[in-house]
């Protein structure tokens, strides 16, 4: 029989995360959502669903075969893998891993299964690029085609919508409502906006323990429910101040210059004569399709993108190239990015990855001064993660991981914060709780923001500028404006 249930089941995972499922029954052409916050045991939830865990007590039984997971942690685990590979002298440098339709065909299926697949999630065109070139919205796209040409009879999706553009979540929900009733498919959500119409049940989880269940009808109307989605937080605290100091920019002098930044692939062109000035005091939020270049741009503002020194970018008054050090340019900014956080594969502690902000790495590896640590304390306790402080970062859920990124990012209240889709993964009040956040900074610092966000509600009040990506017949152009005129277009369109 292909269902799954438990009853009065009690799970833990190799880490010592328990999970409490006192009622619990899937079946074969069920769709589930299943809500809840950052480190509520979502996680966990998965690794039962994907039937990974034993249960130390109760009842369970899972009698689904062909069970597919899409999760953040399954795509930072292909690209663990590829780098691994690609470490050793029997690699040529041109090698760079398994492109997306081999990584689509890596667990089974057959290829007329792959291109239907690719067909429905717009991504045709990108089956013979490598995996590790695609953005993180095209890489989960391509990750979703590798669950479906599996065929499975569970489908479990973890925060499938995060880091999707407008048109790509409907596209998914276009394709979700077609897959419905020829597999069981669950939903693991952050956000209770989430949650699709075409559900058929509601689940919320809380504290490891699933508190309440049913029909998304009768879930909809009950009060607990009708609390958490019009709750509001408060948060008035001020952020940990800044022990860095850092000088003032110069009068007359833009933030930073692109000129004609060209950026490419073999013959595919990323990034073509993108011009763009930020002036002090301007806050900008980018936006656009998945795979337009969005957080290719960012990487060369970094300096992370190996084409940055091939163009020019002035940063802060100084040519890049000029004679600076890579960590020169990084002093001066805060960083996040999907790369980051799949690139942050060192063990450490949840306080070492708020501390390494102050010196730019991945990790500790020098003696850290006291008021830094107190610093780090102070931060931990502002995310309400003081209890973690000791414990391993990649021990903790995928949210929770990227709430010590952002505050990694913020700690040194940088002259520059760049963040590239900063809330995947984070539930609606840290959601809330990091847009105070970024305006607490922003308002109370010299600090300005590049923000790339696919969600309109998650732009903080601070930002007064928007560049756009918009898809035309040679790829992109580029449209730059006030972010009023931004909103007085979308009203009048």
């Amino acid at each position: 029989m292909k269902n799954l249930i438990a009853r009065d089941a009690l799970f833990r995972s190799k880490a010592g995360e328990s999970l409490h499922l006192p009622r619990l029954s899937i079946g074969i052409r069920d769709f589930w959502a299943v809500v809840g916050a950052n480190g509520s045991g979502k996680k966990i939830f998965s690794s039962v669903l994907e039937d990974r865990l034993s249960p130390l007590s109760g009842e369970y039984c899972n009698g689904f075969h062909r069970i597919r997971c899409l999760s953040f942690e399954a795509q930072q685990s292909i690209l663990e893998q590829t780098f691994k590979e690609r470490n050793n002298d029997m690699c040529a440098p041109e090698d760079f891993g398994k492109t997306a339709a081999q990584i689509i065909l890596s667990a089974g299926g057959d290829k007329e299964a792959c291109n239907h697949y690719a067909m429905q999630l717009n991504i045709g065109g990108l089956l013979e690029r490598p995996f590790m070139h695609l953005s993180s919205g095209e890489s989960r796209k391509v990750l979703l085609a590798q669950a479906l040409v599996a065929q499975p009879d569970l489908l479990i999706l973890n925060d499938p919508f995060e880091g999707l553009d407008e048109k790509s979540v409907q596209q998914w929900l276009q394709l979700l409502t077609a897959l419905k009733g020829k597999m069981a498919i669950v939903l693991i959500l952050s956000r209770l906006a989430d949650i699709p119409s075409i559900a058929d049940y509601i689940a919320l989880l809380e504290r490891h323990q699933l508190v309440l269940q049913g029909t998304k009808e009768r879930i909809e109307n009950e009060e607990i429910f009708q609390q958490l989605r019009h709750g509001e937080l408060s948060l008035h605290s001020a952020l940990p101040e800044s022990i860095d100091t850092f000088p003032l920019p110069i009068a007359g002098r833009n933030t930073f210059e692109l000129q004609g930044l060209k950026i490419q692939y073999g013959d595919k062109r990323i990034l073509d004569n993108l011009s763009w000035s930020v002036a002090p005091g301007q806050n900008w939020w980018i936006k656009g399709p998945n795979g337009a270049g969005k957080s290719t741009l960012l990487s060369v503002i970094n300096a992370d993108h190996p084409q940055a020194y091939a163009n020019n970018v002035v940063l802060f008054g100084k040519a890049r190239g000029s004679g600076e050090s890579i960590w020169e340019i990084k002093r001066n900014i805060g960083y996040l990015s999907s790369q980051l956080h799949m690139d942050y594969r060192v063990s450490c502690t949840a306080a070492d990855v708020i501390l390494s902000g102050f010196f730019d790495s991945i990790g500790i590896y020098r003696q850290v001064p006291e008021a830094l640590k107190l610093k780090t304390r102070q931060w931990l306790e502002r995310l309400n993660m003081q209890a973690l402080a000791q414990q391993p970062f990649r021990s903790l859920s995928w949210g929770q991981q990227r709430l010590l990124l952002i505050a990694r990012a913020m700690v040194k209240h940088p002259p520059l914060l760049i963040l590239d889709e900063p809330m995947q993964g984070l539930d609606a009040l840290n959601r809330k709780l990091i847009k105070v956040f970024i305006d607490q900074l922003i308002g109370n610092s010299r600090t300005q923001l590049l923000l790339v966000s696919h969600q309109n509600e998650d732009v903080p009040d601070c930002i007064t500028h928007v560049l756009e990506f918009v898809p035309c017949a040679q790829g992109y152009r580029y449209c730059m404006g006030t972010y009023e005129e931004f909103m007085e277009q979308r009203i009048s369109d």
